[in-house]
């Protein structure tokens, strides 16, 4: 089973649920990279801040498919925040990967205190036309944040990373997205950071009406809001559950009944105050 694909602003096909790595470090990440990739996974996420890239690297060529059947997304951190140095952060990502190119690079984190994400957007833009990225986006960016890259350079992000899970549903983010045609993609999206999702008895219960565990049941959430996702896990019967989720639907008041979870925005990491 693979995943299907949503078509982002600028051309590629990304698949709507892939693996996350993060805290993986290089031997494990190589060990559920290539086995995620085996089970039928085609995204694999990484970041420079997580150490794994060169371990998800070589779990990709271990894995055997072929290059572009795969699509690798990779962040880096505040000190590339500039036009020039996103090209050298860029030289570094893929020296770790060992790759030619990856298929969605984002900045981490906006940073505003260092005030120079503007700048690392427009260093992204000229990026595309290299063939080194095949598309750029953002990571914990807010509305606010989004505002300002689009409005100086007139480029919008294919994609828009976030915390967001049934306990911190993010709704206004996912309205700004959604009117500017940026994929929202969920982070931590069985809840974690302290957010205890998974055992909550509305979610057992539904996980009991539609006879699959609780995990499938938040991730089936994700897809039914339209939202992509890559929850993490090192354990291969998991992984494969991860995976198993485009088989079975939520009604409509189920979906509600999850979102109803949500406790507000200020459970979310403030990306004004953190970030790397």
């Amino acid at each position: 089973m693979t995943a299907p694909t949503v078509r982002l602003l600028h051309g590629t096909a990304m698949p709507q649920l892939g693996l996350g790595t993060w805290p993986m470090k290089d031997a494990e990440a190589e060990r559920v990279v290539a086995d995620a990739i085996s089970a039928g996974y085609r995204l694999v996420d990484t970041a420079e801040a997580y150490d794994n890239e060169q371990g998800v690297g070589r779990g990709l060529k271990a894995s055997g498919v072929a290059r572009d059947e795969l699509f690798v997304t990779t962040k880096f951190q505040k000190q590339w925040h500039g036009v020039d140095l996103v090209a050298e952060a860029l030289d570094h990502n893929l020296e770790r990967l060992g790759l030619d190119y990856v298929d969605l690079l984002l900045i981490h984190w906006p940073n505003p205190q260092q005030d120079r994400y503007v700048q690392a957007w427009a260093g992204m833009i000229q990026l595309l036309a290299t063939g080194r990225v095949k598309a750029i986006g953002t990571s914990n960016f807010k509305p606010s944040h989004l505002d300002r890259i689009i409005s100086a350079t007139g480029y919008v992000p294919d994609v828009n990373q976030i915390q967001l899970s049934p306990a911190v549903t993010r709704e206004a983010s996912r309205a700004y997205h959604r009117d500017h045609g940026i994929v929202t993609q969920s982070w931590s999206p069985l809840g974690g950071q302290g957010i205890q999702v998974l055992g909550n008895r509305v979610i057992a219960d539904i996980a009991q009406e539609v006879d699959r565990t609780p995990a499938q049941v938040v991730l089936r959430w994700h897809i039914e809001l339209g939202l992509t996702t890559m929850p993490k896990s090192a354990d291969p019967t998991r992984l494969r559950e991860n995976l198993a989720l485009f088989d079975f639907t939520l009604t409509a008041q189920q979906v509600a009944a999850i979102s109803a979870l949500d406790h507000g925005e200020d459970a979310a990491t403030d990306s004004d105050k953190f970030g790397h």
